[in-house]
């Protein structure tokens, strides 16, 4: 079955953007998300890819934020809840904040960021997805998400 929706998901670029640009570039997703830490870092992508749909929020790094610290994202038939995680204590590895606001909220996919460390998890009926640092740190991820007609999903992280 093929996807009918692609979206790349990066979080934690702190200004350090090539890599995500080539990226995006490359795989020419139907939307990208930017979990934050930096907002301009989402507006080098609008204004680099004015005709990829784009989904932000802002982190904790962000001073004086225009974007929302959470927001529903819709990827076809899946509803996503992206944050950038540090109001949701995700720093100390207990999740479950982070994932019964998303159930609150319907979705079935919970998208952040802030630990600069991937998570691909399952969390009771949210798969919980952290797609690492694409700016600062050792291993530089981001996820590749692809959602079918059925409602179904695959997400995966990827080096960059």
């Amino acid at each position: 079955m093929k996807p009918v929706l692609h979206a790349a998901v990066f979080s934690d670029t702190h200004s350090n953007n090539a890599l995500m640009l080539e990226t995006i570039r490359r795989t020419r997703p139907d939307i990208v998300i930017h979990l934050g830490d930096y907002e301009r870092d989402a507006e080098r992508i609008r204004s680099e890819f004015p005709d990829i749909a784009l989904f932000n929020v802002s982190g904790n790094c962000d001073m004086f934020p225009s974007s929302p610290s959470a927001d529903i994202v819709p990827l076809g038939p899946v509803k996503a809840f992206i944050t950038h995680g540090h109001l949701y204590n995700v720093e100390w590895g207990d999740l479950s904040r982070l994932a019964y606001a998303a159930e609150e909220q319907g979705a079935k996919l919970a998208l952040y960021g802030h630990t600069h460390r991937a998570e691909n998890t399952d969390l009771g009926s949210i798969r919980v997805v952290n797609p690492g640092t694409a700016g600062r740190g050792r291993d530089l991820t981001w996820a590749r998400i692809e959602v079918y007609e059925n409602g179904g999903f695959t997400a995966e992280i990827v080096s960059l």
